[in-house]
């Protein structure tokens, strides 16, 4: 209950908007497209939507070519800054170690989405093509999934929540685990509802690959006031796939107060180099909070709880950094076509206006505004 009333009242910051997708409508509705038509489902088996091809979204290091004034417009434009804030304070979620943001130069960025019950699907959507989940094309995955093969996930995650729920000694009768099934299940295939942590667990399934969560521990209200525990942070995996159908890359969305964002890095340098084609860069990503603690692994069975690293090991290319933390490798190969052509027509944006800046004695052009207010206009 409490992430659908959070989700109403949820902002995402102010100000105008220019993420890529708006500056580049036509593409980023191509990318929308070509999402979906590389959309799968098992005829046999599980019965679950998966996606044919993977991408893993991060900024273009082209933006530091451009003038430090319109850097920061630019990230003011693209980032959620009030979500960034949320998630560094102490005690930190997010970009707490500095040997993994300086040393291995994986400092992680909070992109701003809609707002409301989107927030999930926007998030999982730019932390890999770089748009949002405007069609519902991810929605309808999910709920086509959990309408197919629902009764798989039902059993894994009813016994994750009877142990939640006996830790605080507790118990539900069959009928209200039924009936929170079914509004889980309601949930999935309303646009603009808020989501929870199974759904999670199905996007995981869907995209084929893990998914990180960096979250607050504990909700405030807009006075600073305790007003619930978020347990959204940790790492949820694709259990019923077998692990050679998936990847070991994963991606990372932060949750703030009802609100779920993408996490992305900046590249290390151009990924449209050609002659970069086969290299990848690695993002480190910690499996760690700031105090050192494993991060938890959503709906485990009684007998898979104490293996949480084994796990992780076995899901993720897990390594260990000279400070001795965990980490998993997120990597990042050359930009899909499509996406190289939103950036570079999202980064032509502010090049414009960085030459208009710079030049004398020229009149500054009209700069054509883009809504920030649900979706574009144009897209």
């Amino acid at each position: 209950m409490l992430p659908m009333l959070l989700a109403q009242i949820s902002g995402s910051g102010p100000g105008i908007k220019r993420v890529p997708s708006y500056v580049a409508p036509d593409l980023a509705a191509d990318i929308r497209r070509h999402f979906a038509n590389m959309l799968r489902m098992r005829k046999s088996g599980l019965a679950c939507h998966y996606v044919q091809e993977h991408a893993t979204f991060a900024l273009p290091s082209e933006i530091e070519e451009l003038p430090i004034p319109i850097q920061e417009q630019l990230y003011d434009e693209l980032l959620d800054r009030d979500a960034q804030k949320q998630l560094e304070m102490p005690p930190p979620a997010l970009n707490w170690s500095l040997e993994i943001t300086a040393r291995l130069s994986s400092r992680l960025l909070v992109l701003w989405n809609r707002s409301a019950g989107d927030c999930l699907l926007d998030s999982a959507m730019q932390a890999t093509w770089g748009v949002f989940d405007r069609d519902n094309i991810l929605r309808r995955a999910l709920a086509d999934t959990l309408h197919q093969c629902g009764h798989i996930f039902f059993t894994r995650w009813k016994e994750y929540e009877m142990l939640q729920a006996s830790m605080l000694h507790f118990t539900l009768e069959d009928s209200q685990w039924e009936e929170d099934w079914s509004t889980l299940l309601s949930l999935a295939s309303q646009p603009g509802s808020s989501l929870e942590q199974l759904h999670i667990l199905v996007l995981a399934h869907i995209l084929r690959r893990p998914i990180i969560v960096y979250g607050v521990k504990n909700v405030k209200s807009f006075r600073g006031e305790d007003i619930g525990y978020a347990r959204f942070e940790g790492l949820y995996l694709p259990f019923f796939w077998d692990q050679n159908f998936c990847i070991k890359s994963p991606i990372a969305l932060g949750y703030t107060r009802g609100h779920f964002s993408a996490l992305v890095p900046m590249e290390p340098f151009s990924r449209i180099d050609g002659r970069r084609d086969d290299a990848e860069d690695v993002t480190y990503l910690p499996l760690m909070d700031c105090e050192t603690k494993l991060l938890p692994i959503h709906f485990l069975t009684q007998s898979e709880i104490g293996n949480e690293e084994s796990l992780m090991r076995q899901w993720l290319d897990v390594c260990v950094t000279e400070g001795g933390l965990l980490v998993a490798q997120q990597k990042l190969r050359k930009r899909p076509l499509l996406v190289a052509q939103m950036l570079e027509e999202w980064l032509n944006h502010y090049r414009r206006i960085a030459q208009v800046i710079t030049a004398p004695f020229v009149r500054r052009p009209q700069i054509t505004h883009y809504s920030s207010d649900g979706d574009s206009d144009e897209e």
